[in-house]
Order: structure tokens, then sequence, then C-alpha cells
């Protein structure tokens, strides 16, 4: 049984390492521009750096070699992990935006860099870093206790920030974030701590346990990385989706009222969405918006009794009660459009305008844009309905 577990846990080894390197090079040029960010990423980067000289593969390799090599690969792997284990602390430093926190994480650093060459200099010749299951740990047991302890104290800290913080913030995404990447690094800690009891007391019941901890670490981080890139993928497809929806209706009315649009209408609704003529984070606003407006405009276009007619009308038909709002709008924009095209003069004055739906008035004064989203892509559904088409001026 403990081999099995350890033989998945090696086998886990390289699949971990390529997510890591995955999440760390996709979410580079997001993580460099934001100094908030930077911490969370050089942490997962630099224990990608280390897992990677820690597979089987590369430490069988270098064991192959002269004992220089082998232990020149096991000094840059601890010292890299002894990196990680700052900017650990950096990240958690920048959350918390502690000043003393981000000092004392770059000194720490530098002393556990400083004491892991020292005592590896003191000590007799050897060849890679190892704590073995008979005999004293290589190169010393104060070289390991010192990088233990680097880990040990750096972890501890990053999962009660995250747990902390998860819990206080209101964005789903960060939470999550901050969730997957306490518990990767609670991972690394139980890692770490079984390190210890080897070292301390030659402790072996946990360790074949080890390779699959660190492993899970690594997949557990670099989902948690990747979790701001998937909630903004979900908001880039739901503002894709809204798009596709309103683009019918909003062609029709920005054909009647042309002046409401910002830029000039692509040719086509693929197209429009492919190559978009403002800002992607800003097509469902300047559509809704622009929409809003055409509505606006061609509400001074409305017959008197329109309205009326039209709740008739689709209360008729059978729609919904849920939806018999957007079905009567999109009744009296068709007619209000007809009648502008046609050149018909205003209809109505400012004191007689067309009586709006709550979504559109709440938005219009400053309140929920999605809600008006969601209502006119009801408006955009029944605009294209045989109701809406069957509705007589």
């Amino acid at each position: 049984m403990a081999a099995d577990l350890t033989a998945f846990g090696d086998w886990l080894a390289v699949p971990s390492v390529v997510c890591l390197w995955i999440a760390v090079l996709l979410r580079a040029p997001g993580a460099l521009r934001s100094p908030h960010q930077r911490g969370l990423w050089l942490a997962v980067a630099t224990a990608a750096a280390a897992m990677t000289l820690n597979l089987p593969a590369v430490v069988t390799y270098a064991m192959g070699r002269d004992p220089g090599y082998a232990h020149t690969i096991g000094l840059v792997r601890n010292f890299i992990g002894v990196l990680s284990a700052g900017a650990v602390l950096y990240f958690v430093a920048a959350a918390t935006r502690g000043r003393r926190l981000q000092l004392a994480s770059g000194t720490g650093t530098v002393v556990w860099l400083t004491a892991l060459l020292v005592l590896d200099a003191a000590a007799p010749a050897h060849g890679t870093h190892t704590i073995p299951p008979v005999g004293d740990p290589v190169p010393s047991l104060a070289y390991w206790l010192v990088l233990i302890s680097a880990h040990l104290l750096a972890n501890t800290v990053c999962v009660y920030v995250c747990w902390r913080y998860s819990r206080r913030t209101e964005s789903r995404g960060l939470a999550a974030g901050l969730r997957l990447f306490g518990l990767g690094t609670a991972l690394a800690g139980l890692f770490w701590f079984a390190y210890l009891l080897k070292a301390l007391f030659a402790s072996t019941w946990a360790m074949p346990a080890l390779p699959l901890l660190m492993n899970l670490h690594g997949l557990v981080r670099a989902a948690a990385i990747l979790v701001p890139m998937l909630f903004a993928f979900r908001r880039t497809s739901a503002d894709i989706a809204t798009a596709w929806r309103l683009w019918p209706l909003w062609r029709d009315l920005v054909h009647a009222v042309p002046h409401v649009a910002l830029t000039k209408p692509r040719a086509g609704r693929v197209l429009e969405l492919l190559w978009p003529p403002v800002p992607r984070n800003l097509l469902v606003y300047r559509k809704v918006i622009e929409t809003r407006d055409a509505i606006l405009i061609l509400g001074e276009y409305v017959a008197p009794g329109a309205p009326e007619r039209a709740r008739s009308h689709v209360a008729g038909h059978g729609v919904p009660d849920q939806r018999r709002a957007a079905a009567a709008l999109a009744c009296v924009l068709k007619e209000a459009r007809g009648a502008k095209l046609a050149g018909a003069g205003q209809q109505r004055g400012e004191a007689d305008a067309l009586e709006l739906p709550p979504a559109i008035q709440t938005s219009a004064e400053g309140g929920d844009l999605e809600s008006e989203a969601r209502f006119l892509v009801d408006v955009a559904r029944a605009y294209a309905s045989p109701a809406a088409t069957a509705f007589a001026p």
C-alpha cells in the first residue's frame, strides 16, 4: 500500500510540474503588470522551478553523474525552495498591505539563503542533499532545520492569511483563489512537517505520502493562480452571449436612430463579436446604453394608446405574465420604429413620454446595468417573436 502511494505520487510529478508551468506562463503578462499579483506569481514560479529540479528523472540523472554535480543540483533546488518561501511571505505582505512584513520577508529570505550557504560550505565533502532512512542528514542537521523552518514559517502564515481573507472578501473569484492557494500551501506545509519529524525523531511513517503531497500541492497552486482567468473567461463568455442576443434589436433600433451609436456598426453579428468596434469589455455596456437611448428617443414616436394596445395584444397571444412587459415594449418599439422611418412626426411631448419598465429606469439613474441587460435580452427575444410581428399599427 505504501509503495503504491509513493508510485502514484511519483507518477503525478510530471503532470503537476507541467500544469504549474502552464499556469505560470499564462498568468505572467497580467501578474508582472500588477504589483498585487506579482508575489503570488513569483511564489508559484519558483515552486515550479524547484519541483522541476526534484523530478524523479532529474534526480536520477544527477545521482548518476559525479557527486559535485549532484551537490550543485540539490543546493540550487533548496535555494529556489527558500526563494519560493520568501515569495509566499511577500504575497502575504502584499495582500495585507503590511510594509513591515514585506521588509521582514525580504530580510528573512536573505538570512535563510546566507545560512544555507554557510552551513553547506562548513559541512564535510558531500553529494546531493538528503535525509537518508538511516544515518545523519546530509550535509547537516542544522542545514535541514534552517531549510524546513523557512518553509514551515512561510506556509503557516500563508494558510492563516488565505483562510482569513477568503472569508472576508465579497469576490467569489478572489475567495476561490485564496482558498485554493491556502490548500496547496497547507499540503506543502504537511510535506515539510513530515521532513521535520524525520530529521528530529527519525520518524518515517509519513514518508510514502510525501511525493503525493508535494505534487498535489503543485496542481492546487496551479489551479489557484488560474482562477482569475477562469472567472474572466466566464464573464467574457456571458458578455458575448448577451451581445449576440441583443444584436438584432440593437441593429434595428440603431438603424432608425443612428446617432445613438458611438461607432459605426459592423456589417454583421459575427463580425461585430469577432472584431468589436469598442474594447471587448465595453461591448455589452455600449449595446445596452445605445439600445436604451434609442428606446428613449423612439418613445417620442409612440402613437397614443399604443402601450395599452400592446399589453392587450401580448395577453391575447398567451405571453406569460413575467414576460409581458418585455413583449409589450417590443411591440411598441416595432410600431415606433416604423413611424420614425416613415418620417412621421413626434407623437408625444416630454410629459407624455413612453413609460419605461423599472429595469431601464433604475439603470438610467445609475442602477443595476446587469438587470437592464437581462430585461433587454427579453425584449430582443420578444421583438423577433410572432406576437410582436403580428402587432398591427
